[in-house]
């Protein structure tokens, strides 16, 4: 890891064994990144990334001007988002077992007389979990004869800098909880996204004509993900995939 400064913007750069650079800018607050290969030289790599000053302070605007998430507290009539459909959050105080269910245009949370705030999101955060795992096996199902692949595993967890993740080696995906939130078209999107890596690991142009054949619209699906809201917490880096130029991804998909 290395790094160097444009006048007030901070540059890293990460050398790696691969033969073009790749340059990304980072939510929350645009930290740039670049992924340069092993040999090039660190002068190079700044006169590569000052040529594209004016494009990074552009997404480093964006960023900042991007809508974000209030935090949550769980308090009645707090907005959730479930499958990219709005829901208020109605809380029943009962002495039963914890759970979720969606009724209506509210999202009802039953809970023990007496639930603390961190007991609340940790029931609506497996919720969550569930739900995506309950959505993906019918799409793994779907995609998996139309793209000749076979997907030994699926791992569901929360991400802070990743849509999603593929495995290759061990033919298994990794989905971001985050997901059920998003309309039902932005998973499915990033089930073949992941499941394309299957057959091409690099995002290549040979990767980006795949998903065209199988999601010709996959660029409107991203660019809902990119609307929607940021998370409240902060993100660690991540890996951006390139897009011959085409901008950035805010959760900065997908980074195998």
């Amino acid at each position: 890891m290395a790094q160097f400064n444009l006048g007030d913007i901070a540059v890293d750069v990460v050398f790696k064994d691969i033969k073009n650079i790749h340059l990304s800018v980072h939510p929350p607050i645009g930290k740039v990144r670049v992924s340069a290969p092993l040999r090039m030289e660190l002068e190079t790599i700044r006169v590569f990334t000052l040529s594209r000053l004016g494009w990074i302070k552009q997404q480093q605007q964006r960023f900042i001007g991007q809508e974000r998430e209030t935090p949550r507290e769980y308090l009645d009539r707090e907005s959730h988002y479930v499958w990219g459909k709005r829901y208020l959050l109605k809380l029943v105080e009962e002495d039963e077992a914890p759970a979720v269910e969606l009724k209506h245009s509210h999202l009802l949370l039953h809970i023990r007389p007496g639930a603390g705030e961190d007991t609340k999101q940790a029931i609506v955060a497996q919720w969550y979990r569930e739900q995506l795992r309950s959505a993906v096996p019918a799409l793994i199902a779907k995609w998996e004869p139309l793209m000749g692949v076979k997907v030994e595993r699926v791992f569901v967890q929360k991400m802070k800098t990743k849509w999603g993740s593929c495995n290759p080696a061990a033919r298994s995906i990794r989905l971001n909880t985050e997901l059920a939130k998003k309309p039902r078209e932005c998973l499915e999107y990033v089930v073949v996204h992941e499941m394309a890596h299957l057959l091409e690991r690099q995002h290549n142009g040979r990767f980006v004509a795949l998903m065209d054949a199988y999601i010709p619209q996959w660029r409107h699906y991203r660019g809902m993900l990119n609307r929607s809201p940021l998370a409240h917490e902060e993100w660690k880096m991540g890996k951006k995939k390139p897009d011959q130029g085409s901008g950035f991804f805010r959760l900065l998909d997908f980074a195998d």
